[in-house]
């Protein structure tokens, strides 16, 4: 039933007159009939007794919209300041407020809200009841808090239109935007919801996105994952194919040994919403995406916006967290470095253990597991080190990296990342062995089970083949378009090229998946180092493993031969035809290579173009830019300047994506620079490094880890499985026992 506070009295239709009227309706109008049944069974379903709170700022457009939507539901519509506050206090708002003050009229506000009860209804709060907590809490009890998110300038000009002259909290003092921006952290409390609202758009829009809003939140089962090696028939035939998203975080890799992909895949945003993120901050773009992309049954909307302020938040040293800076001409680099340990990886892996940590039981165990060509691992061991105690003590990580594979400064940040539940081992052999022994190791049901069975611990992943490690990655690259676009550099609606240093294939995943949700991004430029066994297969369509030899290179990172993320993009252009990517990877794994159909190698080359720049040019593009520009390239965007120089037609602006800070890479820095003498001691060589005054200036996270590695040490093994697998049941046995 529906009750309310000195509500107006409802005109009811009784139940005989209803079951009257229904069945003259069904006799001489079946067709009327059954559309009018089909949507009244579609409201009440959608609502229950539940109702659907509408919560924003004032000019939010939440009376409006609650009257929409409470029409296309024909449920009861409830305004709190028209229907409860006003008919409670026999006053206007604005003369209660006048009145009392700010304080005492959000204590009565709130009083009012305690004293209100209703369901199967609408209900549009007023734009102060949030900021009074026992009123939020109890309405909250039986409703679906619907947070309708209007930027900024948008509500100013509309509030400005409406010559809003009063609202809570304003006086002489303070500024609308500053109550506005004071007012953000209460909305962000209390959502079960966001519904962002884009620029121009119409009340009717908003409200048919509440209700899409509300029927995504109340079905998990329209955001499920699939195997990239998953076939059609076995999906419809098997339901447990189906993943959520908590599952494919805890699993890492799929039975199969494919990796996991958004069944529907990824939300695509309208221009307007795009648009209505320009003045956004990077924290508030990264709520906004990544809700979109994560269903709140696995992660409530208002925990995830916690989770992020936490990871964006105070570990990293620039307040833009992923800012674009002009290079020279039309291009421009995305800094991604600002993180803890120097690195693109610290985007993902500040996020990732908190995401982690929400998504598996209480009652289990878990050892992460990763291997790395370089960045990956410090910024693993870091971002699991920041967890709350109690979930360090259910979660530890184990790194493998190549011992004689990484920079020196790169293995010291390694050993000096190592914390309580964050280990680091070194093995004798590549990358690829670590990275194919992982992949092993999680489909080895017998070893796994055991360690399950035998000491109630299970294994998970973090390098990017895990979905929670390449989902954030989408933000930085749908940011740094939106930041050339508030810099008034282009338009909204015009391209750009994006170029990247790749071995994994993650990051330029990631690129595309935002021009799939909707940045216009042009072409993702794939630049490779003198292991370019990608380059040759876009340019070709053939991925030839054979007779070829891993090559030590100054840009270790992308010291790659099998891109393991590339399986995710050969699945979406083939229509998810997990039977073909399954027949091209396990030919690449039985024979060493396998060649793409025409059809698809003429998809692949729509959306990507490739490059490759030797050990020389690398340098040589270090030491030009550093002479005309006065700032540090690192040895990776090197190698991506390189590709972009030649392959730009300089008819859109370009983004080279910056994906380390030059720092980690000392000695080849110094080397560039024709330093003549350079000291082994990675301290040594930062601190000649920082005797340039160049831009950026030495990272701060990574000088403070050097200081304190000292003589840190390592565990180191050979490159073999067993002895892998002995190391992480030694470590269960010594963290969790």
């Amino acid at each position: 039933m529906f009750h309310i506070f000195q509500y107006r009295p409802l005109r009811l239709i009784t139940q005989n007159s209803l079951s009257s009227m229904c069945l003259k309706l069904m006799l001489s109008r079946p067709v009327a009939f059954a559309q009018i049944w089909k949507s009244w069974f579609s409201s009440h379903s959608l609502l229950g007794n539940k109702n659907i709170i509408l919560m924003g700022p004032p000019g939010a457009g939440k009376t409006t919209i609650g009257r929409i939507v409470g029409q296309k539901l024909d449920c009861p519509v409830i305004d709190i300041d028209d229907d409860i506050l006003e008919t409670t206090w026999n006053m206007s708002v604005s003369e209660k407020l006048q009145n009392v003050g700010y304080e005492e009229f959000l204590e009565e506000e709130g009083k009012a809200l305690l004293n209100f009860s209703a369901s199967g209804s609408v209900i549009s709060l007023s734009g102060s009841n949030p900021m009074h907590a026992a009123g939020m809490q109890h309405v909250k009890k039986n409703g679906i808090v619907v947070y309708l998110d209007v930027p900024t300038r948008v509500i100013m000009s509309r509030l400005k239109s409406m010559a809003v002259d009063r609202i809570v909290g304003l006086s002489a003092g303070n500024s609308l935007k500053d109550i506005l921006q004071f007012r953000k952290p209460f909305y962000k409390r209390w959502y079960d919801i966001r519904v962002f609202c884009g620029d121009d758009v119409t009340a009717e829009v908003v409200a048919e996105k509440v209700l899409d809003a509300v029927k995504r939140y109340q079905d998990s089962e329209l955001e499920t994952f699939i195997s990239t090696r998953s076939s059609r028939s076995g999906r419809s035939m098997e339901k447990d194919s189906h993943k959520y998203f908590s599952d494919v975080v805890i699993q890492g890799l799929a039975p199969d040994g494919g990796l996991f992909v958004p069944e529907r895949r990824l939300p695509k945003f309208t221009a307007g919403e795009w648009q209505g993120l320009i003045e956004a901050t990077y924290i508030e773009r990264a709520e906004v995406i990544l809700e979109r992309c994560i269903h709140p049954a696995d992660i409530p909307a208002s925990k995830l916006a916690e989770i992020i302020g936490t990871a964006y938040g105070e570990n990293f040293s620039c307040s833009k967290v992923a800012p674009v800076r002009h290079l020279a001409g039309n291009q421009f680099l995305l800094e991604l470095f600002h993180g803890p340990t120097a690195s693109f990886k610290d985007f993902a892996l500040q996020l990732m253990p908190h995401l982690f940590a929400s998504c598996i039981p209480r009652s289990c165990n878990y050892l992460i597991l990763v291997a790395t060509s370089g960045d990956t691992g410090s910024a693993v061991l870091d971002g699991f080190s920041r967890l709350h105690d109690t979930d360090k003590q259910r979660i530890a990580v184990m790194n493998f990296f190549p011992e004689d594979g990484v920079s020196p400064i790169q293995k010291s940040q390694m050993i000096g990342c190592q914390k309580e539940n964050a280990w680091s081992v070194g093995v004798k052999s590549d990358f690829d062995f670590c990275q194919t022994a992982i992949k092993q190791i999680f489909t080895n049901s017998d070893f796994t089970g055991f360690l399950t069975v035998e000491y109630g611990t299970a294994l998970a992943a973090a390098n990017s083949i895990n979905w929670a490690r390449l989902l954030p990655q989408v933000v930085y690259h749908a940011s740094a378009y939106l930041d050339l676009v508030h810099q008034g550099i282009i338009p909204f609606g015009s391209p750009v090229d994006i170029c990247i240093p790749t071995g994994n294939f993650g990051n330029i995943l990631a690129a595309f998946y935002a021009k799939m949700m909707g940045i216009p991004i042009r072409k993702c430029i794939c630049a490779s180092n003198e292991n370019n066994v990608l380059t040759d297969f876009i340019r070709t369509g053939v991925y030839d493993l054979r007779g070829r030899k891993l090559i030590s290179t100054f840009s270790s990172a992308v010291d790659i031969l099998k891109s393991s993320n590339l399986e995710r993009y050969l699945h979406l252009i083939a229509n998810e035809d997990g039977q073909l990517v399954t027949q091209l990877f396990n030919q690449l794994e039985n024979q060493g290579h396998f060649q793409l159909r025409k059809d698809l190698l003429e998809k692949l080359q729509q959306d990507l173009v490739a490059g490759w720049c030797s050990e020389e040019d690398c340098l040589a593009a270090i030491h030009s830019v550093y002479s005309t520009t006065g700032y540090i390239l690192d040895t990776h965007t090197a190698v991506a300047k390189v590709v972009a120089d030649r392959l730009q037609d300089r008819t859109c602006p370009i983004i080279i994506s910056s994906t380390a800070h030059y720092s980690k890479f000392a000695p080849a820095i110094l080397r560039a620079l024709r330093i003549a003498e350079i000291n082994q001691n990675p301290l040594s060589q930062l601190h000649l490094l920082s005797s340039y005054s160049a831009l950026p200036p030495i990272h701060w996270g990574l000088l403070e880890t050097l200081k304190k590695t000292g003589n840190g040490d390592h565990q180191v093994c050979a490159g073999d499985m067993n002895v892998l697998m002995h190391h992480i049941e030694t470590l269960i046995q010594n963290h969790f026992m």
